[in-house]
């Protein structure tokens, strides 16, 4: 779930997301990505990967299945938002559909609910502190 989340932030940023100086400074991209890697291996990872002896539960086809929709729509979202100006100017449209309609940051929604969705797989308190951090940053964001 969380190779396949981050291979495709990757893929979003070489072939969908458009960043400008203002919008991220490179100075800004060392930190996001050293932020969310090192957080995320130390506050989830590391325990999340211990080993035991449980066997799959249906909770975790169902979050796992979750996870995917929500990484999805957050890709959808993504798309959407790439969408609404052309290259090269500065007008932009109005984002709806696919969350937009009940949030205005829909793709920060539907990757909160990726990391729910993770969190209530891993049940470890790192993945909850994880959420907890990535919810604040996207609030900010937003």
């Amino acid at each position: 779930m969380v190779l396949g989340h981050y291979i495709k932030r990757v893929l979003e940023t070489l072939f969908v997301h458009r960043f400008s100086n203002d919008t991220m400074p490179f100075k800004n991209l060392l930190w996001n990505c050293s932020g969310y890697w090192v957080m995320f291996g130390i506050f989830v990872m590391y325990f999340f990967l211990q080993p035991t002896n449980e066997d799959y539960k249906s909770k975790d086809i169902a979050m796992s299945i979750l996870f995917t929709i929500f990484e999805l729509l957050n890709l959808k979202t993504h798309l959407i938002l790439r969408g609404l100006r052309q290259e090269g100017t500065t007008m932009r449209g109005i984002p709806c559909g696919w969350g937009f309609n009940q949030v205005s940051c829909a793709n920060y929604w539907w990757e909160f609910c990726c990391w729910l969705s993770f969190a209530i797989y891993a049940e470890t308190w790192g993945a909850l502190v994880f959420l907890v951090i990535s919810f604040m940053q996207m609030f900010v964001w937003a």
